[in-house]
C-alpha cells in the first residue's frame, strides 16, 4: 500500500455494534487511532477514523476485514489513503486559533446558515464541526413562540479582520431576527464562574422606577427620562436624581406590593436553577433599588446585590437616595471587586444587561451579553440575545438541552 495512514469513513443506518466491531478489528492488528468523529442525524450514522497501521504488510487484510464487517452490518465504508505530508499539515493546523459560532432563534433556516457560514469562509476560517444544542424542534406552527433552535459551529483559523466579521454578523442578526455569538474557544469559555445581572428589563420585565412612578402619578414624566437614559442620551446619574425626586411622598407599602408581583423575565427560573447547580456565583448590579433586588435574591439564591437605596421617612419616600449612585461606572467597579473577592479572573465573568449604563460591565466581563437591548447597546456589546428568554445564555455557554433536561 502507498500509505500506512487511512481515513475510514462509515455511513448508513445508525445501529448498535458498528463502532465496537470496527475498533475490535483495528485493535486486533494494533492500529493507532489518530482521530475519530461520529455524528447521528435522524438515525443516520456518519463515523470516521483516521488510523495508522502498525504493520503495512497487513494493511490490505485490515481494510478487507473492515469491508466485510461493514457489509455484514449493513453500512457503507470508504477508505482514503492519507500521505505523511497531508497528515503533518493537518497537525500543524491544530495550533491555530479556535472559535465557537452559536446561532440561536425560534427556527434556523438554510438561508440563515448560508449567510453565517459565508462570513466565516470570507475570513478564511474552517468549520471543524457542527452540532445542535437544542432538542428536536416541533413542526406545530401554533407552538412557534415556545420553539427554539440553536446550532454551534467549531471554527479554526487566523481571523483576517475581527471588526468586519463582527459588523457582518450583527447585520445578519438584525436582518434575519436571529442571535449570533462569536467567541474564542479557550479555557475561560469552558470555566465561567461568576455572572452579573442588571435587574430592570433584564431579570424582570419592567422598570421598577416606572412602576413606582405610576403609583405616584408621574409615570409619563419618569418614563421619558428613563428612555432617554437607556438610549444613552442623558447621563444616568442625572436622570436617576431627577426620577427619584419625582417619587417624593409615595407610601412605602407600595414598594411591597410591587415586589410581590414583579414579572420575572422569560427563562430566568431555568437559567438560575442551572447556574446554581453548576456552582456559579450570581450577582445583581442594578441602577434600580435594593428593596427589589433583595426580593430577587431570596427567590433565586443570589450571592451579591448592589443597587440604590431609597430614603424613607415616616413611611414615605423623601425623593432622595442614600449612598452612592450605582451607575455604569460603579457597576463595572463592583463586577471587578466581586471577581477579586471570589478569586475569579475577569475572563471567567459573564455580564448581562439591556441599557447603555450596562455597557461598562458588559465590555469588562469575559462574556458580555446585551439582552433584548436597544440597537446602540447591541452594537457596542460583545454578544447579544434578542430572540428568546434569559435561558438562551446557557446555549452561549455550550449547554445542550439533553443535559439541561436531566438536571
Amino acid at each position: 500500500m502507498a500509505s500506512d495512514i487511512f481515513l475510514i469513513s462509515i455511513y448508513g443506518d445508525d445501529k448498535p455494534w458498528v463502532t465496537a466491531s470496527v475498533t475490535e478489528i483495528l485493535g486486533r492488528y494494533k492500529a493507532t487511532i489518530l482521530d475519530v468523529g461520529q455524528a447521528d442525524i435522524h438515525h443516520t450514522l456518519s463515523l470516521g477514523f483516521l488510523v495508522k497501521m502498525e504493520d503495512s504488510e497487513h494493511s490490505g487484510t485490515i481494510l478487507k476485514d473492515i469491508l466485510f464487517k461493514c457489509y455484514e452490518l449493513g453500512v457503507q465504508v470508504r477508505f482514503t489513503p492519507v500521505s505523511v505530508d497531508e497528515y503533518d499539515n493537518w497537525v500543524e493546523r491544530q495550533g491555530k486559533n479556535r472559535y465557537v459560532v452559536t446561532m440561536l432563534g425560534h427556527i434556523i433556516t438554510a438561508h440563515q446558515m448560508a449567510l453565517v457560514t459565508k462570513v466565516v469562509a470570507e475570513q478564511e476560517m474552517n468549520i471543524d464541526s457542527i452540532k445542535r444544542l437544542t432538542g428536536r424542534p416541533s413542526l406545530d406552527e401554533e407552538d412557534f413562540e415556545h420553539v427554539r433552535s440553536c446550532i454551534e459551529f467549531s471554527v479554526r483559523g487566523e481571523m483576517m479582520d475581527k471588526n468586519v466579521l463582527a459588523s457582518k454578523l450583527l447585520e445578519i442578526s438584525a436582518q434575519e431576527n436571529i442571535d449570533i455569538s462569536f467567541q474564542k474557544d479557550d479555557l475561560y469559555r469552558r470555566n465561567r464562574r461568576l455572572i452579573c445581572f442588571d435587574m430592570d428589563s433584564t431579570l424582570i420585565k419592567t422598570e421598577v422606577i416606572d412602576e413606582l412612578a405610576d403609583r405616584a402619578g408621574v409615570g409619563e414624566q419618569v418614563r421619558e427620562i428613563t428612555e432617554a437614559a437607556m438610549r444613552g442620551e442623558i447621563d444616568f446619574s442625572e436622570s436617576f436624581k431627577r426620577r427619584v425626586a419625582l417619587l417624593k411622598g409615595l407610601d412605602e407599602s407600595v414598594m411591597r406590593e410591587i415586589a410581590e408581583n414583579l414579572p420575572i423575565m422569560d427563562g430566568a427560573d431555568r437559567l438560575m436553577a442551572v447556574l446554581k447547580k453548576c456552582g456559579f456565583k450570581i450577582a445583581i448590579l442594578s441602577g434600580g433599588f435594593t428593596y427589589f433586588g433583595k426580593y430577587l435574591q431570596k427567590r433565586f439564591g443570589v450571592d451579591y446585590v448592589y443597587a440604590n437605596q431609597l430614603e424613607i421617612e415616616n413611611g414615605k419616600l423623601t425623593g432622595r437616595y442614600v449612598g452612592d449612585i450605582v451607575d455604569g461606572k460603579r457597576k463595572a467597579e463592583l463586577l471587578h471587586l466581586i471577581a477579586q473577592v471570589e478569586k475569579i479572573e475577569l475572563e471567567q465573568v459573564i455580564a448581562v444587561g439591556d441599557g447603555a449604563n450596562d455597557l461598562p460591565m458588559l465590555n469588562l466581563a469575559g462574556l458580555g451579553i446585551a439582552f433584548h437591548a436597544k440597537p446602540k447597546v447591541k452594537a457596542n456589546a460583545q454578544q447579544s440575545i434578542s430572540t428568546i428568554g434569559l435561558d438562551g445564555i446557557l446555549y452561549f455557554l455550550g449547554f445542550r438541552d439533553v443535559h439541561l433536561d436531566s438536571m
